[in-house]
């Protein structure tokens, strides 16, 4: 399949300084952040279908957000959203099967039903293990048993299909819903309690090895430093 191997310069990031891009002209605009999980799930997808030269990028200040983008793009003020004909749609897994389906480029979901109904199923759970992991971040306290059930479903969720190192076997909007999630929880555990969150998770390991190897997803990579800045940030006020 096609990912999204091309080298993009970055626009620069929008505050509430910047003018507004001319808005509802038929250009279709991804407006993002390049720190934002949800944000980067709907990125990933548009690299890997090769719509780089039809999706534009319109990277949002979330900590200064332009007045314009929440009068008159997306009145509920948050990334992701995708101006398409003339029109704004939002929430990021609502998004990425947009694009997936709506767009040219490499499907993104297999057609077999046992894998879709999976993927639902997948899709379901993003919020819980999301929120757990927010919850250890925050936490001062010992959350091994609070973060482990999470990491052994995805573990577990990783033998469902034997066809390839994947949620689904091959690479999927699977894949693309946990990975943003699941390259900051690595991030901020190795830092903060020095511990890797893959040591007895063969699976998981190898299935982050694999998409380290998907360019679609590796363009929205920040550095690592500065992702665990802002995540303490976030997370701690530090």
């Amino acid at each position: 399949m096609a990912t999204g191997k091309v080298h993009e310069v970055l626009p620069p990031v929008l505050d509430s300084n910047s003018e507004p891009p001319t808005l509802f002209d038929g250009t279709t605009r991804l407006y993002t952040s390049y720190i934002c999980p949800y944000a980067q799930r709907v990125w990933i997808v548009r690299n890997c279908k090769g719509l780089q030269d039809v999706i534009k990028l319109v990277p949002i200040d979330l900590g200064n957000r332009p007045a314009w983008y929440k009068e008159k793009v997306y009145p509920p003020n948050k990334v992701p959203s995708l101006e398409h004909n003339n029109e704004i749609k939002g929430e990021s897994l609502d998004l990425i099967k947009y694009i997936d389906s709506h767009f040219e480029g490499p499907s993104l979901l297999p057609d077999d039903p046992a894998k879709r109904k999976f993927t639902e199923e997948m899709f379901s759970y993003t919020d819980k293990f999301g929120g757990i992991m927010r919850y250890a971040f925050s936490s001062e306290e010992d959350v091994a048993n609070e973060i482990d059930g999470p990491l052994d479903h995805l573990e577990n969720a990783l033998s469902k299909f034997d066809d390839g190192p994947f949620f689904l076997g091959q690479f999927s909007l699977v894949d693309i819903a946990y990975a943003p999630f699941f390259e900051r929880t690595q991030l901020l555990f190795l830092d903060l309690k020095n511990h890797d969150i893959t040591i007895g998770r063969p699976k998981l390991k190898l299935w982050f090895e694999e998409m380290n190897k998907i360019d679609g997803y590796v363009q929205t990579r920040r550095d690592p430093q500065e992702l665990v800045a802002v995540l303490k940030k976030h997370f701690m006020g530090k």
